[in-house]
């Protein structure tokens, strides 16, 4: 089904092959990749990217300190197309007026700065991002990890929230020019074959050896031409889940027939490799021999064909069983029991967002269903379609009619399902789910404090097959059915008639309206001459996910409050990490206050006299992580240690650009330990770094630091903080990105 080959490939005559008649240099320009990378380059220089954006999207819960942070900057208007959506805090779950409170600052954000504003349930961002700003050859950034629209022939990124306020404020996104991995597909896809089946087995393949990782995926090949356009877009969201950069692909007559159905046939044109186009790894994926996939707990990438669930269930969910017990002592977990009378059994399915809600996967969904029944026992289906103009289309060709007939539940556009904000399930309950990912307390359950569900990742046809067998676990190949195909329908007028398009047409004069949760950034120092960090995190997993940094669902409400939301990091995964920060950063402030803090001047000792070092050496809070950052691109995972006085991550390997990028721009330093170097400390030690400030702006690239053992010991530690741009150095001098801004604009 799927062959990765790690080595340089050609594309020649329309295939991959090992050699060719022209260097890889060469080869490398005539990518797809290349060509739209460096027509958006300010550098002048195709090695080192400089990158400035034609289009961004938010949502609702980071475009507040977006917008917070790029006006304490001197932001005066939206220089290029800004869409703030609003799908992601649309459910006032928590909070009182605070939900509506955001909402309202971001009409009234888009009104003064000249800004686009999607009203609560119209659509959620990815899907607004294709109907109305992809275009070919194109960039867009947003500040979600899933914004993806290479399948439209436009590459997009998804960042934290400080890189957008770069290009609010007319400033590059900078990066190295990345690998490009060519993925291949040959074949069609079987009847019951969907897009989250495709991606699952893709994700399975790259994700834990990081074959992809920070690198462009882009999509060639004859099985392209057969695939519809939401396929593609269902696949192509979901290789953020691989941890690569971004994607494109190939266009063609049915890319073509999406604009002209958006009534926007200007934005299309052919996008092609040239022969013999250079990749630096390759994927060859049969389209034709891919299964019915589902993916269990806690990671998408932990997939099996369904079958093969059928037939090892028992096994597996003890496995899965195991692992959970040991993440959640307090939940007693209990998934063995689902397997009962002949299979096993879910509570729950959901189709669901940018990659569950499109409209070929509910209308064939809803073919499925046509006539049957969820039954009335305890699994229950629930849809949202992507966008109004979705729901729209599928109630006039009858596919909302068939699944409410069937007993489905018609929900509104909306992103809750996605991370935890909506339909959560019961204790030891089980959901499949066509949404994005499925870590752990993604779908709001929170197995810290006892309550525990499982979130398999499966396609919207499987799911419509397991409803039709009242939640008997059931692969959409397995059923007999015909699927039949509707073209899509698009009523701009939805659009038109809701959304403010305000780009191009600031009002200065405008008043922003504040909530009482929507408040200012503290203050934040430069880096200080010396550092000593005290460990108040060590998280020993293979991966730390951006969702146990700081847990989605709930929290949401509190992103526009950065003391607030702050309260609430690590809570998941190490409940005392806030006390210990906060202690720290007490320490600090008293150090500040040109006090000498007992507890400091004794740590000094340990390096030096604590009289001299005491007013050149900053002390904060420091997390380390095997791999820290998979998952969301949310900034908060690192303002919010920054809030509490994180100064420092210190890690093997950073599992996202995003990540890394997010601290630094918040003035964390992104340490790195070599692979084959321990770390057998624990919360309570202290690493003295001496000289930091110096060593940032002289670019040394590996520190001797001192590790003071809260035993009394010290032992020394070697640090790197390898490949940090002129401008990346200078934000950790001025202590993050709004510093940095804030001494130019003076």
């Amino acid at each position: 089904m799927m062959k990765l080959h790690d080595q340089g490939t050609f594309l020649v005559n329309g295939a991959p092959c090992a050699q060719a008649s022209l260097a890889p240099e060469e080869g490398r320009r005539r990518t797809m990749a290349w060509k739209i990378l460096q027509a958006h380059n300010t550098s002048g220089d195709p090695r080192h990217l400089k990158i400035r954006f034609d289009a961004m999207l938010s949502h609702d819960i980071t475009y507040v300190g977006i917008i917070q942070q790029a006006r304490a900057s001197g932001m005066k208007e939206f220089p290029i197309p800004y869409a703030l959506t609003n799908c992601h805090n649309s459910l006032c779950a928590v909070g009182g007026t605070i939900n509506e409170d955001d909402h309202v600052f971001g009409l009234s954000a888009a009104k003064k700065y000249g800004g686009i504003y999607v009203p609560a349930n119209q659509s959620v961002i990815h899907s607004y991002g294709r109907e109305q700003m992809a275009k070919c050859g194109a960039m867009i950034l947003g500040s979600d990890s899933h914004t993806r629209y290479g399948a439209l022939g436009t590459m997009a990124v998804g960042e934290g929230g400080p890189e957008l306020c770069k290009q609010l404020l007319k400033n590059t996104w900078d990066i190295s020019y990345p690998k490009v991995v060519l993925v291949y597909l040959t074949g069609s896809p079987k009847r019951g074959i969907g897009p989250h089946d495709v991606a699952i087995a893709l994700i399975k393949a790259t994700f834990a050896s990081g074959f992809v990782n920070n690198c462009v995926l882009e999509f060639a090949g004859p099985g392209i031409a057969g695939l519809p356009i939401d396929f593609r877009n269902g696949i192509d969201v979901m290789t953020t889940e691989t941890t690569c950069l971004s994607s494109i692909w190939e266009t063609d007559e049915v890319t073509q027939d999406f604009y002209a159905v958006h009534q926007r046939p200007q934005d299309y044109r052919p996008l092609h490799p040239e022969d013999g186009a250079w990749y630096a790894r390759c994927i060859e994926l049969d389209l034709g021999q891919v299964e019915s996939m589902i993916a269990l707990p806690f990671h998408p990438s932990n997939a099996w064909t369904i079958h093969e669930f059928q037939e090892n269930a028992a096994d597996i969910l003890a496995k899965l069983e195991s692992d959970a017990k040991k993440r959640f002592p307090k939940a007693h977990i209990d998934l063995s029991r689902k397997i009962h009378d002949g299979g096993v059994w879910a509570d729950q399915g959901v189709i669901a967002g940018c990659a569950g809600g499109l409209f070929d996967n509910i209308d064939e969904a809803a073919g499925i269903l046509q006539g049957g029944s969820c039954g009335n026992g305890y699994f229950t289906l629930d849809v949202y379609p992507t966008s109004v103009p979705v729901s729209l289309e599928l109630t006039k060709i009858g596919a909302t009619a068939a699944l409410l007939e069937a007993g489905a539940v018609i929900k509104p556009s909306f992103c809750g399902p996605c991370f935890g904000a909506g339909d959560v399930p019961a204790h030891n309950g089980l959901s499949l789910r066509h949404t994005t990912r499925n870590f752990p307390n993604r779908e709001g359950s929170k197995p810290g404090e006892g309550q525990f569900a499982g979130v398999c990742l499966m396609d919207a046809r499987s799911i419509a097959a397991t409803a039709l067998n009242g939640g008997n676990i059931t692969a959409a190949t397995d059923i007999d059915y015909t699927p039949v195909r509707h073209h899509y329908r698009f009523d701009q007028g939805v659009y038109d008639r809701r959304v403010y398009n305000g780009f191009g047409k600031a009002e200065p004069d405008t008043e922003l309206i504040m909530g009482p949760n929507i408040t200012d950034w503290p203050k934040m120092q430069p880096l200080g001459e010396h550092l000593l960090v005290e460990l108040a995190a060590v998280l020993r997993d293979p991966v730390t996910t951006t969702d146990e940094l700081i847990p989605s669902g709930e929290t949401s409400s509190f992103r526009s409050n950065p003391l607030r939301l702050a309260e609430f990091t690590l809570s998941r995964r190490e409940p005392a990490y806030v006390g210990r920060a906060k202690a720290a950063a007490e320490i600090e402030a008293e150090r500040l206050a040109g006090k000498a803090p007992e507890t400091l001047k004794k740590l000094l000792s340990r390096v030096g006299d604590p009289d001299t070092l005491l007013p050149a050496t900053q002390f904060g809070s420091c997390i380390f992580a095997n791999k820290p950052g998979d998952g969301s691109a949310r900034e908060q995972a690192a303002s919010c240690q920054k809030v509490l006085g994180g100064l420092a991550n210190i890690c093997y390997e950073f599992a996202t650009k995003r990540y890394r990028s997010n601290c630094i721009n918040w003035g964390i330093l992104p340490f790195t330990i070599p692979a084959d170097t321990p770390f057998p400390y624990e919360s309570g030690d202290c690493i003295f770094v001496p000289d930091i400030r110096k060593a940032v702006e002289e670019g040394r690239e590996t520190l001797i630091a001192k590790v003071l053992l809260a035993d009394g010991g010290t032992e020394d530690l070697m640090l790197h903080i390898k490949g940090l741009t002129d401008d990346e150095k200078q934000i950790i001098l001025d202590g993050c990105l709004m510093n940095y801004y804030a001494k130019r604009v003076e």
